[in-house]
């Protein structure tokens, strides 16, 4: 680990630009969102495929992870991502020119690599740029920016979809990737150097370090749990409940508002109530939501405004588990921060996918299967918090 500390200034700056690159990563589904319900019309397919383009996305993302988790052990973070923003951009200039449904979610997989590389580096940079404590705050706001893009970009895609069509998002993403590219090389000198653990076991230490395991697996198990619910809801709100997209937007919006507000509370959570009992309320505020979501999406025909007040509660949940789940994973990996960040995002990213994939037959029938898919992923993360071993409190 560098042991480089910059200006405090150029610390908020390098952290600006780093959270732009991983920002950029995540609009690469919520961007697209807006358009799914249509992509058949326009590619030809069925909505079942349509769903495909966000969970191959997510399942490139988790190849993607591993990959540059073992390259960030070994290689210079900047020009690596650089690389990789590079090839992003052209990755989705490609994907706006596809002919078909199939074409689209095959370069949706390689997108999904390309894109992940900014989750891997910015954690370990965070680390470095600031003490115990200020990072602490940092991946609180770190993630506040970041939950910025589910809110804002599906109304941007609305907006793009609109005026433009289903190909204007990707043309955004491409422009935006390349721009962000010169930044990070323009940038390259003052991006501190984060050493990684250039073991040749790799991802086996993190693997068989239960502690880690005990972090990473329920971060992702809990995200997932949000990411799942949140894919599924375009189509359920505009297909099963014959709403519209602008029902999606609300509710994304009510939730991220409540997820920005949690997290940056988090700090002061962990300072009253511990570590441990802060990731544990939270877990649990968001498992209530959920089995809240649960019960009333068996009703008939299950009211907008009341999915909207379920889904608040589901994010303040995550908003104060996430930053100390996070950071307490980092501290549990004794320092290989790159394979640590790969990992725990790579676990977002395949629960994720697989409750997309499961969910894409039902996705039509109204919301009870995402309800259910929610709830079991949510369960399974405070299980393997009771049952796995924890870190000590300072």
């Amino acid at each position: 680990m560098s042991t480089y500390r910059p200006s405090r200034g150029r610390a908020i700056a390098i952290t600006g630009l780093l959270v732009c690159c991983t920002v950029l990563g995540l609009a690469g589904t919520d961007l697209v969102l807006p358009a799914v319900p249509g992509l058949p019309e326009a590619l030809g397919g069925n909505i079942e495929q349509a769903q495909l383009v966000l969970a191959t996305f997510a399942a490139g993302t988790g190849v993607g992870l591993l990959l540059f988790g073992e390259l960030g052990a070994r290689l210079p973070h900047g020009p690596m991502l650089v690389g990789a923003l590079v090839a992003y951009g052209l990755l989705s200039a490609a994907a706006a020119s596809s002919s078909s449904l199939s074409l689209l979610i095959a370069l949706r997989f390689l997108q999904g690599v390309a894109a992940s590389c900014a989750a891997v580096v910015t954690p370990g940079m965070v680390r470095v740029l600031f003490d115990e404590q200020g990072a602490l705050k940092a991946i609180g706001a770190l993630g506040s920016l970041e939950s910025l893009a589910p809110a804002i970009a599906p109304i941007i895609g609305v907006w793009l979809l609109h005026h433009y069509g289903w190909t204007a998002s990707f043309h955004v993403t491409a422009v935006l990737a390349l721009f962000l590219a010169g930044l990070v090389a323009l940038a390259v000198r003052v991006i501190p150097r984060v050493q990684g653990n250039r073991s040749r076991l790799g991802y086996w230490v993190l693997l068989r370090n239960r502690t880690f395991q005990r972090y990473a697996l329920t971060q992702g198990l809990s995200l997932g749990s949000l990411l799942a619910f949140v894919f599924a809801m375009p189509t359920i709100f505009v297909v099963a409940l014959g709403g519209e997209m602008r029902d999606f937007i609300i509710m994304q919006v009510l939730g991220i508002s409540c997820f920005i507000l949690a997290a940056n509370l988090s700090s002061r959570m962990v300072q009253r109530y511990g570590v441990e009992a802060t990731i544990m309320g939270g877990s649990l505020l968001s498992q209530v939501a959920c089995v809240g979501l649960l019960f009333y999406s068996a009703l008939d025909e299950p009211r907008v405004w009341v999915i909207w007040l379920l889904f608040m509660p589901f994010n303040f949940g995550f908003g104060f588990r996430g930053p100390p789940g996070f950071y307490r994973a980092l501290q549990a990996s004794g320092g290989d921060d790159a394979r640590a960040s790969a990992l725990v995002v790579l676990y977002v990213m395949l629960f994720t996918a697989a409750a997309t994939a499961s969910l894409a037959p039902f996705v039509t029938h109204g919301l009870l299967p995402a309800a259910i898919v929610a709830t079991l992923l949510g369960a399974a993360g405070i299980a393997l918090l009771w049952l796995m071993p924890a870190m000590e409190e300072d």
